[in-house]
């Protein structure tokens, strides 16, 4: 390597000085064939984000995150807090589908898929450049007095960040809600939701936080998985890598020369143009090798091939390659490690599979009712007390519903009636008693099914315990 590149090797931070102070990022607009690929991805993505809480699939919202009522919608199934087994499996699929692609193409998803890096680099930092200006006219006026230019820039700046981050904090918002809730909040008016609407500038304040201060700091400090990947990453992992094979070669990198014969002299390809660091989000240094705060965004890539072509020199210096693929022109292999993640994947898929198959629409629950002993009844009838709770996941009313005992012969008497209704997406609840006669009782801890019939159809079985005396047995 270069001695003017030893004497900085991985000894700084790209975003602090040499006080140990914030060193703002003022990374020049990308612009080349990944950074095309990126936009059409971001802009799907975008779109898809911004939509899915006003899409509808059979009568639910396509994606619902309703923490405070523990109700969740995936792809427009929903989840109730009876159903948090799955929604964890869910999770934990998701994880482990990030570590795979982490381990195979590195930290893919922080540069093309995380909503920090497309709406910080598709969203603000466009709005910026439109603005503000490419990265020379941004230090320019980063440094300018505060005149009449300056102010009139940061106000319109500033501005329109606070709109589209208040219009962000709606959409998350209708995330944690609902869609339709919040469309009632709004036609409302915020003067009956006062709350509501506190909640909504404090998510804006925080979005706008994010995107028109702490930026980048939110991958390198506050993400943990940029540290989780010095873990799950190896030799044979794709990333966006400096080959400083043929980078460096013997002398190490050096400025361009004109109608120099730059083979012979021993020179790696590396003209040492900065372009690369110019243009990088996270302000670091590629050729220093993998770090926490490279996001995989590729702009150093299209940086780096448009110096190439220009000097013309082969392109590729920067580029998808693993460290064997640089070292031993190793290609890709699907090693055993790989091969392990995608088997977990496959069995936690196919136990989730098999649960959503085995999942009711209904879900009924009755306990006795606590504190409370069995009770003589006329006729040698014996009597416990239950609470029910039924539980309707459909977007449709279930009607007639009444229940029917299935292992004994009793009878199920429901205090506010014996056939009722339970709403779309709704909860009924009460008490109910059942009896059975003493002769038919073998034990005095009894295991009883029970079915629950919406009409003439079976809509759902469940089990409980009946207290009876001992002298039954």
């Amino acid at each position: 390597m270069a001695e003017q590149g030893k004497d900085n090797f991985r000894d700084t931070m790209g975003t602090l000085d040499k006080e140990g102070k914030r060193a703002w990022v003022f990374p020049k607009k990308p612009s080349g064939k990944w950074y095309e690929y990126r936009k059409y991805v971001s802009y799907l993505l975008l779109a898809i984000l911004l939509s899915s809480p006003f899409i509808k699939v059979g009568g639910n919202q396509l994606f619902m995150f309703n923490v405070l009522e523990r109700r969740f919608n995936i792809f427009g199934y929903p989840f109730w807090p009876q159903d948090f087994h799955l929604f964890v499996i869910m999770m934990i699929i998701g994880v482990v589908f990030v570590i795979l692609f982490t381990v195979a193409f590195g930290r893919i998803f922080c540069g093309w898929i995380c909503p920090q890096t497309i709406f910080m680099e598709m969203v603000f930092r466009r709005i910026e450049y439109w603005i503000d200006g490419d990265r020379g006219k941004q230090i320019r006026l980063d440094k300018m007095p505060w005149n009449k230019e300056k102010i009139k820039k940061r106000v319109l700046k500033w501005t329109i960040f606070f709109i589209i981050s208040f219009l962000i904090a709606n959409v998350f918002l209708a995330y944690l809600i609902g869609s339709d809730q919040l469309i009632r909040y709004i036609t409302d008016g915020p003067s009956k939701h006062v709350s509501t609407l506190v909640s909504l500038l404090i998510f804006t304040g925080v979005f706008y936080f994010i995107f028109a201060w702490f930026r980048e700091q939110v991958c390198i400090i506050a993400c943990p998985y940029g540290r989780l990947q010095g873990v799950l990453l190896d030799n044979k992992s794709i990333i966006v890598a400096y080959d400083h094979k043929r980078g460096e070669k013997e002398e190490g990198r050096a400025k361009f020369k004109k109608n120099e014969d730059r083979p012979s002299t021993g020179k790696g390809d590396c003209i040492d143009c900065f372009a690369c660091v110019h243009v990088c989000p996270t302000g670091i240094d590629i050729r220093n090798g993998t770090q926490l705060e490279c996001v995989n965004c590729t702009a150093c890539i299209d940086a780096c091939d448009h110096m190439m072509e220009a000097v013309d020199l082969p392109k590729g210096l920067i580029r998808y390659a693993s460290e064997d693929n640089i070292e031993k022109k190793a290609p890709f292999k699907f090693t055993p490690r790989l091969k392990g993640y995608v088997a977990v994947l496959g069995i936690l898929t196919a136990v989730l599979i098999g649960m959503l198959f085995l999942r009711n629409d209904v879900e009924a629950r009755i306990l006795r009712l606590p504190g409370q002993l069995y009770e003589h009844k006329d006729n040698n009838m014996i009597s416990n007390v239950y609470t029910f709770k039924l539980v309707n996941k459909t977007v449709e009313e279930i009607e007639d519903v009444h229940f029917e005992l299935r292992s004994h012969k009793g009878t199920i008497e429901v205090v506010s009636g014996n056939e009722f209704s339970v709403d779309p997406q709704g909860l009924a609840e009460g008490t109910l008693f059942i009896e059975i006669n003493a002769s038919g009782i073998k034990s005095d801890k009894e295991r009883l099914e029970i079915e629950v019939y919406s009409g003439d159809q079976l809509i759902e079985t469940t089990t409980t315990a009946f207290l009876g005396p001992r002298s039954y047995k």
